[in-house]
């Protein structure tokens, strides 16, 4: 049984890791003769792609852009199946602030990690809807999203960062009506994979039909919990029982829907690799805007996900 050290993508497991933790549920990893493991990373020793590079991980997902930055300085890993064909970030505000329109955001504050895409990407947002960019007041929250009571009781005018199928979602004293969210792929921003799962780029080579096992199951495992997302539900009771079964049932469709595209699991596609890139390298966040051709390879996905 070969052992495979698996990475998430955030501080704990989210609706997003349910094709991964069902295919474990269900043995199919095990039918491959994989005993898998998930894991979270430690910030203080760095994100998933660097768990991965040192190889602390086997396999793990990640940001599509982080990816690209990476591979400029540090060829190693390469992504190997699409995760969501989405981006998921949202732009958050509440009625009181007299905020209507992405334009408004100029002039407010605007509480964010502010990384130089997320930069990048809210002053786009802004600039598109015809506002002043260099008007944003930008709040540095870290990696902390503000919840719609904190913008409420003033510490900021609006967030960017939290994603519509989760933080969106959680509970708040804040009611539905006075409150503004815009997934930003529907308000100008560049459209993207959110996530990719991938590994070292040594491992394809050296055993490249572990890596077509682990994909294959865990496309089963995402298509399963697709068809019928409830299937998930006793999973985060134990994996992540401090947040409420609501969240989880409201979240899991949600995100699913992110999961498949035109019926197909897994496909990196040009389509939004190529702009996303060249999104990149214009605003300076990377330095070779065809890195992303050696970046991502679909030759270990089913026959399906190669076309």
């Amino acid at each position: 049984m070969r052992h495979l050290k698996v990475m998430l993508e955030y501080f704990y497991p989210w609706t997003n890791s349910a094709g991964l933790y069902y295919a474990r549920e269900q043995g199919w990893y095990r039918e491959a003769g994989l005993d898998v493991e998930f894991t979270v990373y430690d910030p203080e020793r760095g994100d998933t792609l660097a768990y991965i590079a040192r190889g602390e991980a086997d396999y793990g997902i990640f940001p599509s852009n982080r990816l690209l930055v990476q591979r400029e300085t540090q060829p190693t890993v390469v992504g190997v199946a699409a995760i969501n064909h989405r981006g998921m970030e949202t732009v958050q505000t509440v009625r009181s602030t007299g905020i209507r329109r992405p334009a408004d955001l100029g002039g407010k504050r605007v509480a964010m990690n502010p990384t130089p895409r997320g930069l990048a990407m809210i002053r786009q947002l802004v600039r598109v809807d015809g506002g002043d960019p260099d008007a944003i007041i930008v709040v540095d929250s870290g990696t902390r999203e503000l919840t719609p009571e904190a913008i409420a009781a003033g510490e900021a005018d609006a967030t960017f960062g939290s994603y519509w199928a989760w933080e969106i979602l959680m509970d708040t004293r804040v009611p539905e009506e006075e409150r503004i969210v815009w997934p930003v792929d529907e308000i100008g921003a560049p459209h993207y994979h959110s996530y990719l799962l991938g590994t070292q780029e040594e491992a394809t080579q050296r055993d490249p039909e572990t890596v077509r096992a682990f994909l294959a199951a865990t496309e089963r495992g995402y298509r399963a919990i697709l068809a019928d997302p409830a299937k998930a539900l006793s999973i985060y009771e134990r994996i992540i029982p401090y947040f409420p079964v609501k969240l989880v049932e409201r979240s899991l469709p949600l995100i699913a829907s992110t999961w498949l595209h035109d019926g197909v699991w897994g496909t990196q596609r040009t389509e939004l690799l190529a702009p996303y890139a060249e999104w990149l390298a214009d605003h300076g966040i990377l330095r070779d805007r065809n890195g992303w051709q050696t970046a991502c390879t679909n030759e270990f996905l089913s026959r399906e996900g190669r076309e």
